[in-house]
């Protein structure tokens, strides 16, 4: 029986059920004909039904199907010039996924009919491959939106109260004992009652997960026995990736993310996303042919001036064009989606650089920018920038504008390099641990500008930061040639794994050291997932393709008395405001107090001159901050007090004497964390003028109560 067919709309993008049938529309200005394809199923032998979109307003094909439901497996093909050489690449041959797809069934099955030219050609591209792609490719699927969102609502954590905690969906709950083995691995494990009590007991407020947008698994890796277990090769921004389904493929995904999402909202905890929107998984002129590049080559990615070859900001390939219209409608469309529909609370951007460039320079005036900070919906969920990429220019740590938050890779290279013992940090130490106002305090940004880590997924975990000289990626294969080569890493003494006590003992320490000096910076802490359990990957810095017990947790061998110590370390942060303050400290008096906000000191006990930090070799440093200073008021506009805190860093081999400064700065001070002892309170009380032996390589933190 011949199928029903009204015009339909060209909004919304995408296919939108609306209880009594779906409307397709799809974005293809220089393309000559499309048709929409439905599968009887998601398997290779499906029955294939084409039908032709005639209805075409401006750049949008579109078609509207009575009594299609959801649960369709759908694709396009889509016909025009097959001219590489001028940026067209179109081949009806292919299937091509939704760019818009809610839901995607199924993975890639790699074949040489995803690939738009004979592959081995002697003119490589410049060839057509007219294989059929459909019985390999991955199909769209229809979804029904509604979802029984009850009663949630939206942590809304502010920036100055949020710690966030980095994590892999699989990587984190796979090999969990107690989570049911069914969901491991899945968004159901992460929404489980068991993964949500962790992080409460925890403390952190948000969890950052890893690409979950739909992504490919590279061919080589797959001959190789390995994967894209990162994820960061996207295919399509609206879809959760089946992969980490634990309920179905044909939109159940989605309804697991919702849940999870809701789980985590009603134990106040965000959702972060990690989105990757600088470049695709169709890779350079030699890639597969899966959605874009075969939809409209020329709209979609940025193009050589010959047109044949890509523009490669990213080192994968490809760079989606951020600055012409249809692709950043797409970026906002998809940023909204998962805001108002999949309820997120914000995001962070893989090498956000490549999408404020302008032409080749960036450009923290881009349209991007321009387009994100007036729309009212995504200018108020959390924006984190990764603020680099591979081009010409591309660091750019403390250039985005007002309104973002950014990964401070120099706070991560500073603490590094505190700890390990190099000379000239005293000065960048300080700016670090207040903020990095150096970076931030133009432009009315406060020190939440500053996303402060020590280790992320990208590098060694903290174990390994303090456990290896060198990156050990052989199992990679890559003639251990990938991952960063410079780590600011130190073993203690030996390489790897030891026996040696007094290694293991230093390397505890070390480890205390970078979490202490975390949660007591201003700023935003990141921790890295699996940190405070002491989990290694081995020597590994590039974990990217290792879907295996490297990468994920094991929590059979989690190392308790690190994570009591970091759950500690949070909760000491959460009670008290001197550690997560709002604005900059000024270096002034205070008003009757006699005394400035913070206070920097010399192992003598006095106040230390502007030539001190000129003292390349120094390695110790102490600061005081108080209480009354952090002129701050909470929701209510009472103005936000605290005790006092005297810190002492101390990153020299040998032990160092500290004089506690004179009774203006504390009546009483008491022992709260010492960092040479897993403990994090001893209760000692010291009067001030008192000399403190201070560990070498230790952290010690004073508390003074606040005097009325």
């Amino acid at each position: 029986m011949e199928r029903t067919v009204y015009p339909g709309s060209p909004y919304p993008l995408g296919a939108s059920y609306d209880g009594k049938g779906t409307n397709f529309a799809l974005f293809a200005r220089h393309a000559e004909g499309v048709e929409l394809c439905l599968f009887d199923s998601d398997q290779s032998d499906a029955r294939e039904e084409r039908i032709p979109l005639k209805e075409r307003t401006h750049d949008i094909w579109h078609i509207y199907l009575p009594h299609l439901k959801p649960g369709q497996k759908y694709g396009y093909r889509v016909y025009g010039p097959y001219k590489p050489e001028e940026g067209c690449r179109f081949n009806p041959n292919k299937l091509l996924i939704d760019p818009y797809a809610k839901a995607i069934a199924g993975v890639i099955k790699w074949h040489e009919s995803i690939f738009g030219y004979h592959i081995g050609d002697e003119i490589n591209d410049l060839s057509c491959n007219e294989q059929d792609s459909a019985p390999y490719v991955p199909k769209s699927v229809v979804i029904d939106n509604a979802f029984d969102w009850g009663s949630d609502t939206k942590p809304n954590i502010r920036y100055h109260q949020t710690i966030i905690y980095e994590a892999h969906v699989k990587g984190f709950t796979f090999t969990h004992p107690d989570i049911p083995e069914n969901i491991r691995g899945s968004y159901a494990a992460i929404g489980h009652p068991i993964t949500i009590q962790y992080l409460k007991d925890l403390g952190v407020t948000a969890i950052e997960l890893l690409p979950i947008h739909h992504f490919v698994n590279d061919w080589h890796l797959q001959d190789n026995g390995l994967s894209n277990y990162w994820g960061y090769n996207t295919i399509g921004f609206f879809a959760p990736d089946v992969k980490y389904s634990s309920s179905g493929v044909n939109g159940e995904q989605v309804t697991e993310f919702k849940q999870m999402v809701k789980n985590l909202h009603a134990a106040g905890i965000e959702v972060i996303l990690d989105v990757v929107y600088n470049h695709t998984a169709e890779g350079n002129e030699l890639g597969p042919t899966l959605n874009f590049r075969g939809i409209d080559n020329r709209s979609y990615y940025r193009l050589t001036e010959d047109g044949r070859h890509y523009v490669d900001y990213t080192g994968t390939g490809n760079t989606l064009n951020a600055n012409l219209p249809n692709v950043l409608q797409l970026i906002m469309d998809s940023l909204r989606y998962w805001i108002l529909d999949m309820r997120v609370d914000g995001f962070r951007f893989d090498l956000a650089s490549a999408l404020a460039r302008e032409f080749h320079d960036v450009n923290k005036l881009s349209a991007f920018f321009d387009i994100i900070h007036q729309d009212p919906v995504i200018s108020q969920v959390k924006l984190i920038a990764e603020p680099w990429d591979v081009g010409e220019g591309g660091y750019q740590v403390g250039n985005f504008p007002a309104g973002w938050v950014e990964w401070n890779g120099k706070y991560r290279d500073c603490i590094r390099d505190f700890w390990r013992g190099e000379e000239s940090k005293l000065g960048e130490f300080a700016s670090r641990f207040t903020g990095s106002s150096d970076l931030y305090g133009d432009d009315y940004r406060t020190p939440i500008a500053s996303v402060n880590f020590i280790t992320a997924h990208d590098g060694f975990t903290l174990n390994d930061l303090v456990s290896y000289n060198e990156k050990h990626n052989e199992a990679n294969g890559e003639d251990n040639k990938d991952g960063e080569s410079h780590n600011r890493s130190w073993n203690c003494g030996e390489e790897g794994p030891t026996e040696n006590q007094d290694i293991l003992t230093l390397r505890a320490k070390q480890k205390r050291n970078f979490l202490a000096t975390l949660f007591l910076s201003q700023g935003v802490p990141m921790l890295l997932g699996g940190d405070e359990l002491g989990r290694t990957q081995k020597g590994n810095n590039n974990g990217y393709c290792q879907d295996n017990e490297i990468s994920w947790y094991n929590w059979n061998e989690a190392d308790e008395e690190l994570l009591a110590f970091t759950k500690k370390l949070i909760n000491l942060r959460k009670n008290h405001p001197s550690f997560c303050r709002r604005k900059w400290f000024m270096g002034q008096e205070i008003k009757g107090a006699g005394v400035e906000d913070i206070v920097w000191f010399l192992p003598e006990g006095n106040i230390m001159p502007d030539e001190a930090w000129d003292n390349d070799a120094a390695k110790s440093l102490a600061v005081y901050l108080d209480g009354r200073g952090i002129r701050s008021v909470d929701l209510e506009g009472n103005k936000i007090y605290d005790d006092h805190f005297y810190v002492i860093f101390n990153a020299h081999y040998e032990p160092i004497d500290y004089k506690l400064p004179d009774e203006r700065y504390g009546a009483k001070w008491t022992k709260i964390l010492n960092t040479d002892d897993a403990q994090i309170e001893d209760g000692n009380g010291y009067q001030p003028g008192d000399m403190i032996q201070v560990a070498g390589r230790s952290v010690v933190l004073f508390h003074a109560p606040l005097q009325d």
